[in-house]
């Protein structure tokens, strides 16, 4: 598929694609005319990658993590199974975060429901 039909259907944007082929995290085959064409496993890569960047990774990391997240068949060496774990903690510790302020928030919108009734 072309870069085009690949934005579309991962809703990521060209420049984001292009971006992400740059850092090693997507690869393509070039046309006799330089277009880019992917297979159908871009899809889930690039749905992978965009899943990593929302929960705060950053290219670097995502670039050096995901030949050993993407299945390959293959175990990761102890340092990348160290990183992978590092960062389970740090998204855990973020959706913990998350939870709380959602919590608290809630408590606020509920309060101002009922302070809203009595007058």
């Amino acid at each position: 598929m072309r870069i085009g039909e690949l934005a579309e259907r991962t809703g990521a944007s060209v420049r984001s694609l292009r971006y992400y082929e740059k850092q090693g995290m997507l690869s393509s085959r070039r046309s006799a005319s330089e277009q880019r064409h992917y297979d159908e496993a871009a899809v889930d890569r690039v749905l992978l990658i965009r899943q990593l960047f929302a929960v705060g990774m950053n290219s670097k990391t995502i670039a050096e993590l995901l030949p050993h997240i993407v299945p390959s068949g293959r175990s990761c060496p102890p340092q990348v199974l160290r990183r992978l774990t590092a960062e389970l903690d740090r998204i855990d510790a973020q959706a913990d975060a998350l939870a709380r302020t959602r919590q608290t928030l809630n408590s606020m919108v509920e309060a101002t429901r009922e302070a809203m009734r009595g007058v």
